[in-house]
This record gives structure tokens, C-alpha cells and sequence, in this order.
């Protein structure tokens, strides 16, 4: 009996890390979607509740019936937060842009009028809505480019499970104005797709505080503090951007984290919450540093042959340690070189100019992933790119 005990104590802790992490990963799971994941957190959802507001002050939702769970991150924005867009549902894959985000609030809004409606419906009131609204461009379906970034943002909303299409394709939308989709509105999967402390309506004018004030925490005591809220203050913030961050370097790190990070208890902290989500810590004279060993809690990787910008950060990363800080014009010239020495390789940079646009995309990765920094024309790598530096194998005498 004790073994058969301690089986299922090793069962149930190894189905909460896995569960944690797959929430990390994707932070609104459905049954439609998932149906092995959402049952995993619709079971073990009290120690999953219990796990993020004590070790993040993030509120997980679970909604057994409507069939998802809804991971509230919050925090203050910052530039990790615009790294990581919302994507067009489409062939392209690419980022959304002011105008989509804008229709995609619009749609938000207007569909939690009726659990019923049709594209049509729902763009006569986009149309109307933006309308009144001074500081909102018209919404005019007439125009193809209009019509686009209005189906991006539906379908993205389908993606969510938001809305559901009952006849007809969101995509028909793109080529004819008077095209036929009949949706099913899940208004209260749209209500949770909003994580925001503060709801945006109760906000003043925009101009005042703009994002901060919807994303300030009551619980952390604002510009007066306690001793209390200040240690919590620092033990969710570290925690989260051990969870949301490639890599966590000291010099980044408020006084109030790098202290707690420092402390007995924000040791023993740290190391318990990688523990029970199934992470490895590093922690190293430069940072802190959380590995997933099963890749579950990423929505990214490196390396990864999965797009030319990979591939192109991986092989100048070891020009960056070995010899960094270089200057941009010389990764400009590194990127022209493999492009020279691999024709057949990359062929959307094989064009004039090219050489510099691999250059800028392959910094980007490695500015993503914290190993790389650009301080105005000099590129340095950062600590955590030492463990991709290309290694030379050592033949032993017999």
C-alpha cells in the first residue's frame, strides 16, 4: 500500500507540473481543441489555482461546462509583452498591426450583444461603432484591405473559440461583401479573453496614465506600500518573468527582486515553484534561468530550423562570443557572406539588400531570447550565449 501511495503522490505531482506548463504554453485551453490538456486541468484544477495566485498573482479560470480554462496573466507592459503579438489565423502568419487589434476590440465589444449573428450583422456594427468613436478610423468594408484586417480579427476570435461558425467560412468574407457566415457567440469566452486588473471602462481618459493604470494591482498597495505587499510585489514579479522571459540577468532586476532573489526565502522559493511545475533552475552569477525539459511552456524555440532568421542567429552567435562586441555593418557583412556561400539557401533574402535584412531578423531572435544587446551601433552577446558556442573536439593520444 505504500508503494501504491507513493505512485500516486509522484502521479499526481508529474500531472500538475504538466498541466502548469501546457497553461504557460497556452494560456486558454479548450476541450474543442485539446480535449487530453482541458481534462488534465479541469481534474487537477484546485492545486493549479492554488499554484499561480500564490506563486504569480495569476487568476486561472476553469469552466468544466463551457469547456476551457483561462490563464489571467498579468503584469506591467514592456517590450517582452510586444514581442509576443497576436497573429493573423491566415497562410502569412504575420503579426497584427494597430488596425487589426483595433477591429479585433471593436468585434470584442459588439459581440457581446447577442449569443447569434452573422458577419454581415456583426460589420454593419463595427461600422457603426467606429463611427462614433472620435479617435477611431471609419470602418469601410468596401475595401479589400479593410475587409481583411476585419476577417483577421474574426477568425482570430474563432481561434479562441469565442465565436463559432454555424454555416459558411470566415474567409468568403475576403472576396464578397454580401458573403453568408452564421455565427454562435460564446459571450462569456469573450468577456475572459480580457486580462486587465482594471477593466478598461472604469479607466480614465486615455492620455493620463494609458496602459499603467489598467494593469495597475490593487494588492501590491500602489505608491505606499507595506513590508507585506512589497515582498509579494517581488515574489510575483520575479516569478513571472522567470516564467514569461527566455532568461532573467541580475543587472535587469529592480533592487526589491535582485534582494529577494538573493534571500533565503526567495531562494527556497524559487527553486520550490520550478520544482512543482516540472522546470530546471539555473541560477548563475549573471541570471536565473527556467528550462522546460519536455519544451511544453514555450511558444518559441532555439535553436530551431523552423525559419532562415534561426538558422542565421545560430551561426553569427558564435562571431558574438568569440569576438563581440562587433559592429552592425559586421553582421550585415556575415549575413551577406552565408548568403553568398549558400545561394540556394534563404532565397527570400537572396536580392539586393538582403544581406542586412537576415543581419536585422537574426538579431531580433537573438534579442528575444536575451542573447544578444544592441547598444546603438555595437552588438554584444550576452552571457547566456555561451552555451551555443560552436565547440572543437579534442582527439585523445592511445
Amino acid at each position: 500500500m505504500s508503494s501504491l501511495a507513493n505512485q500516486l503522490v509522484r502521479a499526481e505531482k508529474e500531472e500538475i507540473a504538466r498541466a502548469i506548463r501546457t497553461l504557460l504554453g497556452r494560456p486558454l485551453v479548450s476541450r474543442h481543441d485539446d480535449p487530453a490538456a482541458f481534462d488534465l486541468i479541469r481534474k487537477r484544477r484546485g492545486p493549479l489555482i492554488q499554484w499561480f495566485d500564490y506563486f504569480c498573482g495569476w487568476r486561472l479560470v476553469v469552466e468544466p461546462r463551457q469547456g476551457y480554462a483561462r490563464l489571467v496573466k498579468t503584469g506591467p507592459p514592456g517590450p517582452r509583452a510586444a514581442s509576443r503579438p497576436a497573429r493573423r489565423r491566415r497562410t502569412t502568419r504575420a503579426p497584427f498591426d494597430r488596425r487589426r487589434y483595433t477591429l479585433l476590440c471593436l468585434c470584442s465589444a459588439e459581440l457581446l450583444t447577442s449569443p447569434v449573428t452573422t458577419i454581415g450583422m456583426l460589420a454593419r456594427r463595427v461600422v457603426q461603432a467606429a463611427a462614433v468613436e472620435p479617435d477611431v478610423p471609419a470602418f469601410d468594408p468596401v475595401r479589400n484591405e479593410e475587409r481583411a484586417a476585419f476577417v483577421d480579427a474574426v477568425k482570430l476570435l474563432e481561434h479562441y473559440g469565442a465565436v463559432t461558425a454555424m454555416d459558411g467560412v470566415t474567409e468568403a468574407y475576403l472576396g464578397d461583401e454580401d458573403a453568408k457566415v452564421l455565427y454562435r457567440v460564446d459571450t462569456t469566452r469573450v468577456i475572459r479573453l480580457l486580462a486587465a486588473p482594471v477593466p478598461p471602462s472604469g479607466a480614465r481618459p486615455p492620455g493620463e496614465d494609458g496602459p499603467a493604470e489598467l494593469t495597475a494591482e490593487a494588492r501590491y498597495g500602489g505608491d505606499e506600500p507595506t513590508g507585506t505587499q512589497r515582498a509579494l510585489w517581488a515574489r510575483h514579479s520575479l516569478i513571472r518573468r522567470l516564467l514569461d522571459e527566455p532568461v532573467v540577468y541580475r543587472d535587469e532586476l529592480t533592487p526589491a527582486q535582485s534582494a529577494y532573489a538573493a534571500s533565503l526565502t526567495g531562494c527556497r522559493l524559487l527553486r520550490r515553484a520550478a520544482e512543482e511545475a516540472g522546470f530546471v533552475l539555473e541560477e548563475r552569477a549573471e541570471g536565473l534561468l527556467l528550462v522546460d525539459p519536455d519544451a511544453i511552456a514555450t511558444d518559441t524555440r532555439f535553436p530551431d530550423d523552423g525559419s532562415h532568421a534561426k538558422v542565421a542567429a545560430l551561426l553569427m552567435l558564435d562571431l558574438l562570443v568569440t569576438s563581440g562586441p562587433v559592429t552592425a555593418g559586421r553582421l550585415d557583412a556575415e549575413a551577406a557572406r552565408l548568403l553568398r556561400r549558400f545561394p540556394q539557401w534563404a532565397r527570400a533574402y537572396q536580392s539586393d539588400g538582403g544581406g542586412p535584412r537576415l543581419a536585422a531578423d537574426a538579431l531580433e531572435v537573438l534579442t528575444q531570447f536575451g542573447l544578444a544587446r544592441r547598444s546603438g551601433d555595437q552588438v554584444a552577446a550576452l552571457p547566456a550565449a555561451a552555451r551555443y558556442r560552436v565547440g572543437r573536439a579534442v582527439q585523445e593520444d592511445s
